[in-house]
């Protein structure tokens, strides 16, 4: 399959290489959460909810009671592939994305700001197209924020590939599909320190080089859109006050 036209440059779905989807965030999803978000990167739909700061429910998780124990569940809806084989609930790639989660989110996170207590993220895929694990940090960046947790600066992710000879940001399914190598990149934008790094396959060093700065540029393109969502959201609370 020819992922990139070889005249217009054109991707598959009528995208320019360097091109991200359409994004879409909303806050305050979930009533009963202290915060939650939907973010969508294309027909990626993920939906992220927090709860806490709260007590510690299990002492014995709580390694360091000077910092918050930060615990993530990430699932899969069975609708969200359109694969009707049912997965388990404990399978290996969500507890492996779980815990890429917490981890990318502790960067962020103020823990020693809060002792003696949790926080927990919950993360669901309501649609998978490629770029799953991108829209759920971003989706859990903006559920944290709206549940008012201090945070040092927001973290975004985006991944970028290299298909036909050609970096392409903010890969669609078809295009993870196709088993050229990809990025996954996580930032804390302001700060311009990367978090997170993961690396399906081998890459000349130039060419790494490449697509890494494609994935952060599409990291400070969805941190300046989740700052905006965060602000209208902001706007309309204290229109509603008022």
């Amino acid at each position: 399959m020819e992922f990139v036209d070889a005249l217009t440059g054109f991707r598959i779905d009528g995208r320019r290489p360097n091109e991200m989807r359409k994004l879409k965030g909303e806050v305050g999803v979930v009533a009963r959460a202290d915060g939650s978000a939907l973010f969508e990167m294309g027909n990626t739909r993920v939906i992220a909810a927090v709860y806490g700061p709260r007590e510690v429910q299990n002492k014995g998780q709580q390694v360091n009671s000077k910092e918050a124990l930060v615990r993530c569940e990430y699932r899969m809806a069975e609708f969200s592939t359109g694969d009707r084989r049912r997965k388990p609930k404990g399978d290996r790639r969500s507890t492996e994305i779980s815990l890429v989660i917490r981890q990318t989110m502790e960067a962020s996170i103020l823990t020693d700001l809060m002792p003696r207590s949790q926080i927990d993220i919950f993360v669901q895929v309501l649609q998978a197209d490629g770029g799953t694990r991108s829209a759920c940090i971003n989706a859990a960046t903006l559920a944290l924020a709206d549940a008012g947790i201090p945070m040092r600066d927001i973290i975004t992710s985006c991944s970028a590939g290299y298909l036909c000879s050609t970096p392409l940001l903010d890969l669609n399914y078809v295009e993870d599909s196709a088993g050229g190598p990809d990025v996954t990149v996580g930032i804390l934008a302001k700060m311009d320190k990367v978090t997170l790094l993961q690396m399906d396959a081998k890459l000349p060093m130039d060419t790494f080089e490449n697509v890494m700065e494609l994935a952060i540029e599409g990291c400070k393109a969805i941190a300046t859109y989740i700052r905006e969502v965060l602000l209208e959201n902001t706007k309309r609370l204290e229109c509603q006050r008022g």
